[in-house]
């Protein structure tokens, strides 16, 4: 994956070059020509772009770079996407080379073509009105790599920082399957790297590399709708009244109840005949351990009988993910209604952090969720 790579993709999904260049000419620089062009690479049709620069300067302070996109005209949601790309390569940057940011002295990298990459993939992204972006793990190759530093081994320093915290493998090819501005774009815009999700797919698009290896070497992107049907489930009910008996034995109750399976255990205070102060004990149960269940209500309580009913579960989709924090890396649940997240930290992770460091837990939550790409 490399800025070209992403650019060809999009435009092989459709994007309008004129609306695209467009937006860019915002940018206020010149000194670059596009060059889109459909090519065949192996058995497959994709879409090859080559950012030529005219300007001799392949070389800049970082400071000047986030200077040309900070100043631009550009989209506002656009240029602070593309900020933090930007910001996040030369971070990469300073910390291998043990230089403060702003004296950061980007080679390859600070090229007008490295600032039509970045910003072309974000602008690119937008108007083809892509909401989302999720990546599997990535190829980074092996082997080594010339570089304005020498030979350095692949993935390059500057790309294996960058993808921090991002699941990669060798597929055993010799040479860079990854580069320093494709680990920054890609590690910066996407929500999460696994599997594809379940979606329905509308369009499908090739971009592709320079060079050629013993696989092809283009990049796919995906494009469709998160399949977001609600999934329904049915579960049985189990609920018995209790005036009898002592309360002390509520907890231990529920923690037998919850070892063997039930997915939910909670009382209710009430009143029953006569006035009488009693609780109401509700388990649900999944339909294969109703009966497994109730042995233990009539083992471990006074009741001498039971109501059993079954319902309906409707929930939304969901996935568990890891965000990384300040305190490591926590988990959090994402569920989807008409395509908007809602975010909920794990109550466990978010406990063991507040315990740790001594940060109240709202805090903690709100940090965590802050966190989620959405």
């Amino acid at each position: 994956i490399s800025g070209d790579m992403i650019l060809g993709a999009l435009f092989d999904l459709g994007l309008d070059r004129d609306s695209w260049l467009g937006e860019l000419d915002k940018l206020g620089i010149s000194g670059y020509e596009v060059r889109i062009e459909k090519k065949r690479k192996g058995p497959l049709m994709g879409t090859d772009v080559e950012i030529i620069v005219s300007d001799n300067v392949t070389h800049r302070h970082a400071r000047e770079i986030l200077e040309i996109v900070g100043n631009s005209n550009l989209d506002e949601e656009i240029k602070e996407k593309s900020l933090k790309i930007l910001t996040r390569i030369a971070e990469a940057e300073s910390s291998i080379h043990n230089e403060p940011l702003e004296e950061v002295h980007l080679h390859e990298l600070g090229g007008i073509d490295t600032i039509v990459d970045v910003v072309g993939s974000v602008t690119g992204l937008k108007l083809l009105g892509i909401e989302r972006v999720y990546s599997s793990p990535l190829p980074v190759g092996e082997g080594f790599v010339e570089t304005a530093h020498g030979r350095l081994p692949v993935p390059a320093p500057a790309t294996a920082e960058l993808l921090k915290g991002v699941p990669i493998y060798s597929n055993g090819i010799k040479g860079e399957l990854v580069t320093p501005t494709g680990a920054g774009i890609i590690s910066t815009l996407s929500f999460s790297f696994g599997p594809i999700p379940l979606l329905t797919v509308e369009k499908i698009g090739y971009g592709l590399g320079k060079k050629d290896f013993a696989i092809p070497n283009m990049l796919r992107a995906i494009v469709g709708e998160l399949y977001q049907e609600k999934q329904r489930d049915t579960n049985t009910i189990i609920d018995v009244n209790i005036d009898d008996m002592n309360p002390q034995v509520y907890g231990y109750l529920m923690d037998k109840l919850f070892e063997l399976g039930a997915l939910d255990v909670f009382f209710t205070p009430i009143y029953m005949k006569k006035s009488r102060p009693a609780v109401k004990l509700t388990v649900i149960s999944p339909d294969h351990l109703v009966d497994k269940l109730i042995d233990v209500i009539f083992k471990e309580t006074t009741s001498i009988g039971v109501r059993t009913y079954q319902v309906e579960k409707v929930m939304l989709p969901r996935e568990i993910i890891e965000v990384d924090t300040p305190w490591g890396k926590a988990r959090v649940k994402v569920s989807y209604i008409n395509g908007t997240p809602k975010i909920m930290p794990e109550y466990d992770d978010c406990k063991a952090i507040a315990e740790k460091t001594g940060i109240p837990i709202q805090e903690v939550m709100k940090e965590i969720a802050g966190r989620v790409k959405r």
